[in-house]
């Protein structure tokens, strides 16, 4: 009996436009690869690039050791989510596996798009927390691979 693997993602129609999306991408086998700083600090730096490249902006990042959770509004109709996480899955995917021979990411990644009861400060509070919680530093402020194109932290 062949395989078929479940799709968990909604019509394409919901990831176009200036819709905000919370995404959470893992790290293969939940491996820290994100632990070393130049690592982490070359995906941040690549995430805002394609982020821009795709009409994308990021509220809010924060690259832990083991995945990356961000908050991503386009702002253009044409805007296109799936397109913009591809392309900076595999980007970031391929240099990395050119430094080190290894996977980065798992093969998909988990998405929610925001409704309109929802905050963005809410939302963004939760992802710079994440270090917090996970004993990385005190305050969100002090961890380094985290903050946001658009509000302060």
């Amino acid at each position: 009996m062949p395989y078929h693997r479940k799709t968990t993602r909604l019509p394409e129609p919901y990831y176009r436009g200036p819709r905000c999306h919370f995404i959470t991408i893992c790290c293969d086998l939940r491996r820290p690869h994100l632990r070393r700083a130049s690592i982490a600090g070359a995906t941040r730096d690549l995430l805002l690039t394609v982020a821009t490249r795709h009409h994308f902006v990021i509220h809010a990042y924060c690259l832990m050791p083991d995945h990356l959770h961000f908050l991503a509004q386009g702002t253009k109709t044409c805007c296109e989510l799936q397109e913009f996480v591809r392309n900076f899955k595999l980007r970031s995917a391929y240099a990395f596996r050119q430094s080190t021979g290894q996977r980065l990411w798992e093969k998909s990644y988990y998405d929610h798009i925001l409704r309109d009861a929802e905050s963005l400060e809410s939302v963004a509070s939760y992802i710079w927390w994440n270090p917090v919680r996970q004993h990385l530093c005190e305050s969100p402020r002090q961890y380094p691979y985290s903050g946001s194109q658009t509000m302060p932290m």
